[in-house]
Order: structure tokens, then C-alpha cells, then sequence
């Protein structure tokens, strides 16, 4: 395989809004750059980079994937990215490692959720953006309605570069306005073309774009602007480098036309991202932190100085092993090369060096800084790390990723699988960054964490088809305690006699409630030996043993204390155990007249929304027994800062999703237990009996 320099590479993340043609729009450029001896599609199961068994089954990209195509001597990595709202930190990532993003806009739609917040990332790693209106052939497709619906987003300096020949179904090719030619698309699907002249009712509306082209490049440029002033124009010889520099600079977006269905566009679209969209080494930097301290310093991308590469994604392939995708950042990476691992002072050898074409990795005896490349089988790096000589002194900084919003207990379908889910989801959770998993201390349940129901689902598809492991979803348990309200003062006494030795032990005891959060204190007050001191510990455990099985519905008593005053004991029958026993008798007996009830966790909510949904966001909150405690406003959204039962927002990331058609975000951790209103707590007290009911009769 050629072996490309920095100057001669293209990183393009694909990204945008959910079913916009990003899929598709890969697979035309790839076919047209000679990738394949037919068009992928997504329907067919065909697109090259949609190939894990669930995206094929789903029609939707999950995780990112790289393919490449060379065009014009140069060498475009596409990162063709998800869409949907539940995996949109994946392209986050991927973002990180592009220097320009191609943003898909339905022609249809026209901005969408997923469109502002991938402008947003855009925004955040500084990446040349262009927009490409896909979907043209569409009915109702509309490229002046998207252009308009683009710049109410995101301003004037979001300007078409391109314009469509015809619509709809007779969508049939494209103008170019920088250099004033038009082109015609082949039917046949290859996404070739022939230059053509520009229609004659067109050329009016070329001339137009042309010039508003023109007036931007000069804007952002002094020196093009007098040039505008002297001639009224700019030549194309200095019009395309001042736009190629404007769009680096972030300074105008321009607008593209497409229809990945028909495959009109990528030609023109492949010389766009040749001609204009900047290579890494065209002075991007990369944030890094000194490995022996200080402050972060902005690295260059250059194949000069040492060799530094950083992993952004990680694969578990359950037959290559772990993947790991990296970027080059500085030097030259060579195959079997053994580098250090900077984060962990670990030595990795790199063999069998590729780069990604979807699935296939294609071998290369090198990279260069700036491009893309996978390996398989390192042994302690993960994403986030950073590789290289073992004196580089930086290490890259990793991402942060917002708490998991939806939780689901799981269970193995058969016995066996117990002991692999944990290591089968750790290989997942190596991937994906997004994801929690553990073992609740008070339920004991295995709890999977993520960003939503579909992601949580996909996970446990995975877990079938790439590792055999089986398992069930179940809503988590809620971990209620129980407490007491009232004081007690008892007798626990258990004596048996059955030949031989007996069983005696008698004891007396007081109960109290403790300010929240007490747990559990023991007092022993116990004087003139009516109770040996060696029997003591076994009253308290008696007295733990049975509060860890709680009284009304099962869950732990916490937040009292017990004080031993008194007792007596039987020199032969008396033993640890009937003392333990007495202590769980005199427990039982203090919590039917201490008053006991119940207590739930009560969870700090921050939810982010617009403006205009947090009327309806205060509402919810409050049917969900719900303390708004205020609010604050940031840019254009509201930040409702709440306190919930945790029992009430099991169910809120799926209602707060449609509630702000996606652009709602929240987090929530605990904060502290109150009492169960008595209605509530009377359901869960007679659902609880009628659990434990049905596992003694499936016992019996």
C-alpha cells in the first residue's frame, strides 16, 4: 500500500443527524475513488462501513468506522460517525481526530438535533466545517429551504458553494459557483461526471453565488479585500487559496449538494475536500499535558521530532482481539516498531501495522504524522493513551464523557453464563467510554449503565453475537431501607430443651431512632454479669443479622441504636447462638411497636434544556414527586436543578427525550433517604410480600 505524507492526507469526520446519509455518502465517495466493484448500500447490508452485524440489522451506524479512497494523489480518511443521540459521544471522539467535519443535512429537514450538537463538537476541537445538503432527490427536498435553515443556525457565514441541477427525482447535477462550472452526473450510480455548460436559468443565480463567494473571501482577508476594491473581483487564482484559508480559519462554511441515493455529488464533493479542507499538518495543534507536570502545552502535527501517536478508539474483536485505532501526531511510525506506552511505562511492539477500510485492515510498512492506522493485540493500552519514544514528554489529554443516563439491572439466561458476562462486558466497556458496569452493594444486582435504551440494547446484542453470553434486562431495584420512628423497650428470650443440652439465652433491650444517616449504634449497659460478656457480641449479631433482612419489605433497618440492660443465662445451656437468636427475637419484637417505615433515596437532578421546554420540564418534575430547588440559564437553555425520589426517575431519560425532541440532557446523583409518603410505601410493602410469597411457593 502507497505510503502517504501529512500534506497529502484529508481527515473527514462525516458527521450529522440520524438517517442523513453519512453511510451512504461514504460508500459513493469510496466506489468513485475505486473502493468495491459496486455501490454499498445501507439497505442491502452492503455500505462498507456499516458491517457489524448490528448496524446491518439495524440500518444505523453505532460506532465509527474508517475507510479511505485516494483521489487526486491525495489520500481521504472518511470517518464515517453515528447519528443518533444515544452514541453521539462516539463521534465526539472521533471528532477529536479529524481536521475537518463534512455535516450531512436532509433536504427535507433541514437542521436537526443532532446538527447543532455536532457543530457544537465542530466548534469545540476547532475543525473546518462544511455542510452538505443530502437527500436532494427527494419529494419535497428543497436546497434554498435547508441553505435558509442553515444560516438561522449558524449565521452568514454559512454560504453555498454549490448549487443543484434540477430537483427531486430530476436532481441530476451540480454548479460549481467558485469556479463557475457545472457538471452533469452519469444515472448509472458510479458518481462520475462530465462538465457541462451552466443552464441558461441558472446562470443568473450562479453569478450571484459566485459574487457572494467572492465578498465573504474578502471580508475575512485585507489583502484580498483591496484586491476587491482595485478589480471589483478576485481572480480565481487568489480566490481559491483565500477560501481554502477562510474555511481552515472557521471563518466561512460553505454549503455543498448531494444525493447519496442517486450517488450525484461525490466527485465534485471528493475535489472539495482535496481543494479546500486543510491537511493535518496545515498548523492544527493538539492539547497535551507535560508527563512530569506543569501546564498544557499545544503540540504540532509534524513528521519531524519524535514519535507520538494517541489511541482514540478501541475495537474487541472477538477473533483479532482488541483493535486499537490511533492517529499519528508527530514522527514517522514504522510496522513492528516497539513503543513505549507513556501512560502506563509499559513497551507495546506494533505489529502487522494497517490502515482501516471498514473491516479490512490493508498493511502499510508506515504511517506518517497525521494519518490513521489500526493494530491489533496490544497488551495494556486502551483508548486515551498515548504512544511513542520513551523520552516524548507529553501525553495527550483524554476526553471526559457525561454520566450514563439509564440503568438496567441484567441477568445471565443460563447459570453459565454468570462468571463470563463480567469479562465479555469489560472488553465492551474498553470501547466504549460511555458505559458502567457493577455490582450494587445493597441489591446485589449486576447494573449496566449507558446513555440510553437503545445503547443499553445493542450491548446486550453484542454480548450474544460476539461473545455467546445471554442475558436479561430488568428495571434496577430501588435500594429502600427501613428505619424506625418510635422508641421500644423488649424481651427476647429462646429457650429449647430437646435431651442433651438446651438452648437459653435471655435478653433485654431498648430501640431509639438515630438522626439520618446514624446507620447503627450498640450500647451495652449490661452490669453484675446478668449476661456474660463473651454472649455480648453474639446478641449484636443477632441483632445486624436480622435488620440486614429488614421487617416491612425486605430491606435493611438503618438509623437506630439498641442499648442491652439486661438478661439472664443458663451456665450449661447457654451458648453464642442461643444468645444470637435471642438478639434477632428481641429485634423483631421491638420493630411491630417502634413505628417502623420506610425510606427512599432522594437524588440531586440538573437538567439542561432550551428555553422554551423548561415550563413543561418543571411540571414533569413536580408529578414526579419532584422539589425544584432553581434554575439557571445559560445561552439560550435553562439548567432546572431539582431533588427527586430515585423510584420516580428510573423512567426519565425516554420522557425526556420526547419531551425536547433530543435536546435535553440531565445528570443525577444521590443525595440523601427520606421517608416513603404512606400510600407508596403500603405498594411497595404488599408487592414485596407477594414477591417473597411466590418464591416460598416455587420453592416448595
Amino acid at each position: 500500500m502507497k505510503v502517504f505524507g501529512g500534506a497529502n492526507i484529508r481527515n473527514v469526520a462525516v458527521v450529522g443527524h440520524g438517517s442523513s446519509g453519512k453511510t451512504s455518502l461514504v460508500a459513493g465517495c469510496l466506489f468513485l475513488g475505486g473502493v468495491g466493484n459496486r455501490l454499498g448500500r445501507v439497505d442491502d447490508g452492503t455500505a462498507p462501513t456499516d458491517f457489524d452485524p448490528e448496524e446491518v440489522e439495524r440500518k444505523i451506524s453505532i460506532s465509527t468506522a474508517v475507510a479511505f479512497s485516494e483521489w487526486n494523489k491525495t489520500k481521504i480518511n472518511f470517518l464515517d460517525t453515528p447519528g443518533k443521540g444515544v452514541f453521539i459521544q462516539d463521534t465526539r471522539t472521533t471528532m477529536r481526530v479529524s481536521e475537518s467535519a463534512l455535516v450531512l443535512v436532509d433536504a427535507v429537514a433541514g437542521v436537526e438535533v443532532q446538527t447543532e450538537k455536532v457543530c457544537k463538537f465542530a466548534e469545540e476541537f476547532g475543525l473546518a466545517t462544511a455542510f452538505v445538503v443530502n437527500k436532494l432527490d427527494r419529494e419535497n427536498a428543497s436546497f434554498d429551504r435547508a441553505v435558509a435553515s442553515l444560516q438561522e443556525n449558524f449565521g452568514r457565514t454559512t454560504i453555498p458553494v454549490q448549487l443543484p441541477i434540477g430537483s427531486e427525482r430530476e436532481f441530476r447535477g451540480i454548479v460549481d459557483l467558485i469556479e463557475q462550472k457545472a457538471y452533469e452526473f452519469e444515472p448509472n450510480g458510479s458518481g462520475k461526471s462530465k462538465k457541462v455548460d451552466i443552464p441558461a436559468e441558472m446562470q443568473e443565480a450562479a453569478a450571484k453565488g459566485h459574487e457572494a463567494i467572492v465578498e465573504m473571501v474578502a471580508e475575512g482577508n485585507d489583502a484580498l479585500m483591496e484586491e476587491f476594491f482595485d478589480k471589483g473581483t478576485i481572480p480565481l487564482e487568489d480566490l481559491m487559496p483565500g477560501l481554502r484559508q477562510a474555511v481552515m480559519e472557521r471563518k466561512i462554511h460553505p454549503i455543498l449538494a448531494y444525493s447519496a441515493l442517486l450517488n450525484v455529488g461525490p466527485q465534485t464533493l471528493s475535489d472539495f475536500i482535496v481543494n479546500y479542507l486543510p491537511s493535518p499538518v496545515g498548523g492544527r495543534t493538539i492539547p497535551a499535558a507535560p508527563r512530569q507536570g506543569g501546564e498544557t502545552a499545544q503540540r504540532a502535527i509534524a513528521s519531524k521530532g519524535p514519535l507520538s501517536v494517541f489511541v482514540f478508539k478501541t475495537l474487541a474483536d472477538p477473533f483479532a482481539g482488541r483493535l486499537s485505532f490511533l492517529k499519528v501526531f508527530s514522527g514517522i511510525l514504522k510496522t513492528e516498531a516497539a513503543v513505549a506506552n507513556l501512560n502506563h511505562s509499559s513497551v507495546e511492539r506494533l505489529a502487522h501495522l494497517a490502515i482501516p477500510q471498514g473491516k479490512t485492515p490493508v498493511e502499510v510498512p508506515e504511517l506518517h504524522a497525521g494519518d490513521i492506522g489500526v493494530v491489533a493485540k496490544l497488551k495494556e493500552t486502551v483508548t486515551g493513551d498515548t504512544l511513542g519514544d520513551k523520552d516524548y514528554p507529553y501525553c495527550y489529554q483524554k476526553l471526559s464523557y457525561p454520566e450514563p443516563l439509564i440503568t438496567f439491572a441484567i441477568e445471565p439466561k443460563s447459570r453459565g453464563d454468570e462468571d463470563k458476562i463480567s469479562s465479555a462486558l469489560q472488553r465492551l466497556l474498553e470501547e466504549d467510554a460511555t458505559l458502567r458496569f457493577g455490582r450494587d452493594q445493597q441489591t446485589h444486582e449486576m447494573l449496566l449503565s449507558g446513555m440510553g435504551q437503545l445503547h443499553i440494547e445493542t450491548v446486550v446484542a453484542r454480548l450474544k453475537k460476539r461473545f455467546g453470553v445471554e442475558v436479561t434486562l430488568k428495571p434496577p431495584k430501588v435500594p429502600y431501607r427501613e428505619t424506625i420512628r418510635g422508641r421500644a423497650d423488649v424481651q427476647g428470650r429462646h429457650k429449647k430443651q430437646s435431651g442433651g443440652h438446651g438452648q437459653y439465652g435471655d435478653c433485654k433491650i431498648k430501640m431509639e431512632p438515630l438522626p439520618r444517616g446514624g446507620q447503627f449504634e450498640f450500647v451495652n449497659e449490661i452490669f453484675g454479669g446478668a449476661i456474660p460478656k463473651n454472649f455480648i457480641p453474639a446478641v449484636e449479631k443477632g441483632i445486624l443479622e436480622s435488620a440486614a433482612r429488614g421487617y416491612l419489605a425486605g430491606y435493611p433497618v438503618v438509623d437506630f441504636r439498641v442499648t442491652l440492660y439486661d438478661g439472664s443465662y443458663h451456665d450449661v445451656d447457654s451458648s453464642e447462638m442461643a444468645f444470637k437468636i435471642a438478639g434477632s427475637l428481641a429485634f423483631k419484637k421491638a420493630m411491630e411497636v417502634a413505628n417502623p417505615v420506610l425510606l427512599e433515596p432522594i437524588m440531586n437532578v440538573e437538567v439542561y434544556a432550551p428555553d422554551a421546554y423548561a415550563g413543561d420540564l418543571m411540571g414533569d418534575l413536580n408529578s414526579r414527586r419532584g422539589r425544584v430547588q432553581g434554575m439557571d440559564s445559560k445561552a439560550g437553555h435553562q439548567v432546572i436543578k431539582a431533588q427527586v425520589p430515585m423510584s420516580e426517575m428510573l423512567s426519565y431519560a425516554p420522557t425526556l427525550t420526547s419531551m425536547t425532541q433530543g435536546r435535553g440532557d440531565y445528570t443525577m446523583d444521590f443525595s440523601h433517604y427520606e421517608i416513603v409518603p404512606s400510600q407508596i410505601a403500603e405498594k411497595i410493602v404488599t408487592q414485596a410480600k407477594a414477591a417473597k410469597a411466590g418464591v416460598t411457593e416455587a420453592e416448595e
